[in-house]
């Protein structure tokens, strides 16, 4: 679904929600979990621990002119629930752009992970200047909901 500047899916996982957090909270996995193919590794990055929590990530896209970095600091926690974070270039403020990922288990080994992509925040008209949105499409998150499903059956 995509309206008013998010785009949000969802996937039914054959995992606990336990597992799949323990991935999403750990922002090594990111590189392998992410499908629109900006994530490269992360830098020197501890395990999400709680709101306010900042983790730097290597990054590369046309849009940045190749390599970057971006600091995301994690704006939602709720342990084995709910992870989201707010992206920005590294040493910046947020310019307004989350990812959340929410956790529902459907049984003792299933978990419906519905990821939102949201930029209905973003106001500075430098940065919608600069950037098109959405930079990451539906597909591109479906991808990662099938990357991070391919993370925890391994």
């Amino acid at each position: 679904m995509s309206d008013n500047g998010r785009i949000t899916v969802q996937r039914t996982i054959d995992a606990p929600a336990a597992e799949i957090f323990d991935v999403l909270s750990n922002p090594k996995r990111h590189p392998q979990l992410d499908g629109s193919g900006f994530v490269r590794s992360d830098e020197k990055a501890e395990r999400i621990q709680k709101v306010g929590d900042v983790f730097r990530m290597n990054m590369a896209g046309d849009h940045m002119g190749g390599e970057y970095q971006t600091d995301n600091t994690v704006s939602g926690y709720s342990h084995n629930a709910l992870l989201a974070w707010k992206t920005a270039p590294a040493d910046t403020p947020p310019p307004g752009w989350e990812w959340m990922w929410e956790l529902t288990p459907e049984g003792p080994n299933a978990t419906l992970v519905t990821l939102t992509y949201d930029w209905s925040h973003v106001t500075d008209k430098e940065t919608l200047s600069k950037v098109s949105f959405p930079l990451v499409d539906k597909g591109q998150l479906e991808d990662s909901l099938g990357n991070l499903a391919s993370a925890v059956s391994s």
